[in-house]
């Protein structure tokens, strides 16, 4: 085969130390490899030895000790121009080649290149260079984590500062994963196409703009918006992040490194619960600027969440694009530099900083796809965008089709009914939990509310809070009721006569056919929609309170964020197993046996009666799901070549998430009315998705491709 190259070895062997890897050299876009430096030139095709054994007899001398008469007047010899035109030979005849030898011969080319670069990435180690990248990656996985706690934390207090309804607050919740769902597609695929790194540092930059933007706009229409295109970017980062650092280990090391990178989810997830915990109740640290703008606490939490997407994306501009990315695409030397530089940093780090990088040449594949620039002379600026924009995107489905062809369909399939039964699943259970503790909570509030009948009150003044309270058959004569706060109080066929509300601010609060006689309101939120089948005669209302108001300080807010905290920390235990025996068990034994486990935890379920029981369940449930989760990453990234790599992985992570929609909203219309659903359809999912996946192939020994 001839690829213009003497040896295709990846190490030089015979040479001493200082001839070493800038000594290569390049004709005509062929890479050579170590010229001896005796002098003379040996072509690529030609027997050396042979050669040097022959002589002239009849001559008395060499015909390789000729010395062309023109060499030194810069004209090149004409056998030297023969060659070169073997050499271009094959790349003017594969304009008419067909298009299935060429991939043939690219397919044949990637395989080559699959074990030189495992060769390649062994010779670098594993050092300072992975250990860095490692933690500006974990950034922007914690950024994830962090996002999909931000909404729910967020919800308590945003519905009264916003005037919400209860569809709208369930469109606020499901409006970051439909984001997170077109980003992972979208910007998964344009990974494979445009590089790692550009399509992270876009998709972290959308992230931390619009979750910035989010926490200073007022109307509810700006900020679901907001969210939505926030959650679009930090999608569309988690493909991107697990298929560039898989590019920069070795088969030895990828599974239990990439189960230590999920650990920063985790992180993210107690970042988020911490900070909520402490910042959201303290309802003083913010700013009003007049009657219409007012910048609360929740608001704070939310700008402060987008801070581990902000260092990331600072850090990620002094980090390197994947060499493995930039070989698929045919550049060569910005490779071969990179993987210079993680060798002699990571040996630097090792404390041996004479050890010579020896590769000297890296295979590249054939390149089939043509890009043709187009000049700044044709047509419009925003034409020759449309163009480039046009093409782009062609070849982002043609991805997105390739990972559905006869070579990957079924691998493709299975994986997808995988990763949608343990979003399902996971994704429903863990918004049932706090939903299920709240409807527990409210219960057992409900069962100390007071009754009062046939109470008679007159010229007293109320200046203090009414909570959970009934009030039946009541009469209320010149009574006042100044500066004070109902909350979850309710009237019932009672009489109010010339009574004096002011400054009244309430929270579920209604008055039920009742008779108000001579009453004046003033700057009250006593609107009319909670006098429900009331007389009111003679009662005048003056300047109502406008816009919402925050609810009463809740309690049950602290043990929400409690549960959220201990349900992200509960899973340290699993991660930490996981990534000390993926490489040991297999990915296909651990996601099979995770979401088996996690099957006969949510049978537990049904013993939940209490608020201890129902945190201790989730706990265990999250701990057991959390290797399934890892080693799905794992064998996503292992399944698939480098050029389709980050677009399947973010199909299938998009796929993921409209299991998590799907899940909030079936498991949520079933709180307060049956455990029975939820349980045994999360069971059925996670028991299904576990035995198919052991039906997958085992990736751990073979080399990324």
């Amino acid at each position: 085969m001839d690829d213009g190259y003497r040896n295709t070895n990846l190490y030089q062997g015979g040479r001493e130390a200082n001839q070493v890897s800038d000594d290569y050299r390049y004709q005509d876009g062929n890479y050579e490899g170590y010229a001896p430096n005796d002098g003379y030139y040996r072509g690529g095709d030609e027997p050396a030895h042979e050669e040097d054994a022959q002589s002239d007899v009849t001559e008395g001398h060499d015909e390789d000790d000729e010395v062309y008469e023109g060499e030194y007047q810069g004209i090149p010899h004409p056998d030297d121009i023969k060659e070169k035109q073997k050499k271009r030979a094959p790349a003017v005849a594969d304009e008419y080649r067909d298009r299935a030898d060429l991939m043939a011969e690219r397919m044949e080319d990637e395989e080559q290149l699959a074990h030189q670069y495992e060769n390649i990435i062994e010779e670098c180690g594993h050092g300072r260079f992975q250990w860095t990248l490692f933690f500006v990656l974990g950034l922007a996985l914690m950024a994830d984590g962090v996002e999909v706690f931000v909404v729910g934390f967020v919800l308590p207090s945003a519905e009264k500062d916003m005037c919400l309804s209860s569809s709208n607050k369930g469109m606020l919740g499901l409006i970051v994963y439909l984001g997170m769902m077109v980003g992972a597609v979208m910007l998964g695929g344009l990974a494979d196409k445009l590089g790692r790194k550009k399509c992270l540092i876009i998709s972290l930059a959308i992230n931390a703009a619009f979750a910035f933007l989010s926490s200073f706009v007022q109307g509810y229409g700006f900020f679901l918006f907001c969210r939505l295109i926030s959650g679009l970017g930090i999608g569309g980062s988690l493909p991107i992040v697990f298929a560039y650092f898989s590019e920069f280990l070795s088969r030895e090391k990828r599974g239990e490194h990439l189960s230590w990178l999920c650990m920063f989810w985790m992180i993210g997830g107690i970042f988020a619960s911490a900070m909520a915990w402490s910042i959201i109740p303290h309802y003083g640290w913010g700013f009003s600027m007049g009657t219409k703008y007012h910048f609360h606490s929740w608001r704070v939490f939310v700008l402060v969440c987008s801070l581990p997407c902000i260092a990331s994306l600072v850090a990620l501009k002094f980090m390197p694009e994947s060499p493995r990315f930039l070989l698929e695409i045919g550049k060569h030397d910005e490779a071969w530099m990179i993987l210079k530089q993680v060798h002699d940093t990571n040996m630097r780090a090792k404390g041996e900083p004479e050890r010579v990088f020896t590769v000297s040449y890296i295979k590249t594949p054939k390149q089939v796809d043509e890009f043709i620039e187009i000049q700044s002379s044709t047509g419009t600026w925003y034409q020759r965008w449309l163009v480039r924009i046009t093409t782009t995107f062609k070849q982002v489905w043609d991805n997105v089709l390739y990972c559905l062809t006869a070579q990957y369909r079924m691998n493709t399939l299975m994986l997808a009914v995988v990763w949608f039964t343990m979003a399902l699943s996971y994704y429903g259970l863990i918004v049932w939990f706090p939903d299920m503790i709240r409807y527990l909570q409210e219960e057992a509030y409900e069962s100390r509310v007071k009754i009062f009948d046939e109470e008679e009150v007159s010229h007293f003044t109320f200046n203090f809070t009414l909570e959970n309270q009934i009030h039946r058959n009541g009469e209320y004569r010149n009574d006042k009721f100044i500066g004070m706060k109902f909350k979850e109080v309710r009237f019932e066929d009672s009489l109010f006569e010339e009574c004096y509300f002011e400054d009244v601010t309430s929270s579920e609060t209604f008055f039920e056919n009742c008779t108000i006689i001579s009453t004046v309101f003033y700057n009250t939120d006593l609107y009319e929609h909670i006098f429900i089948n009331c007389r009111l005669i003679n009662s005048t209302f003056l300047k109502e309170k406008e816009g919402c108001h925050l609810d009463f300080e809740e309690e049950n807010d602290f043990l929400i964020y409690l549960v959220s905290f201990l349900g992200s920390l509960s899973v340290l235990p699993g991660n930490i197993i996981s990534a000390l025996l993926m490489d040991k068990i297999g990915r296909i034994r651990m996601i099979g046996g995770s979401m088996l486990i996690s099957a006969v935890c949510c049978f537990f379920l049904f013993f939940g009666n209490s608020e201890s029981a129902m945190i201790g369940w989730q706990c265990l449930f999250c701990g057991a799901s959390i290797a399934a989760w890892n080693a799905l990453d794992v064998i996503t990234v292992e399944l698939y070549p480098t050029d389709k790599r980050a677009t399947a992985f973010g199909i299938l992570n998009g796929l993921c998430k409209f299991g998590a929609i799907l899940g909030n909203s079936i498991f949520a219309s079933f709180v307060g009315i049956t455990k029975v659903v939820p349980i045994l359809l999360a069971s059925s999912a996670l028991v299904g998705g576990g035995l198919l996946a052991l039906r997958l192939p085992e990736t751990r020994e073979q080399v990324l491709m």
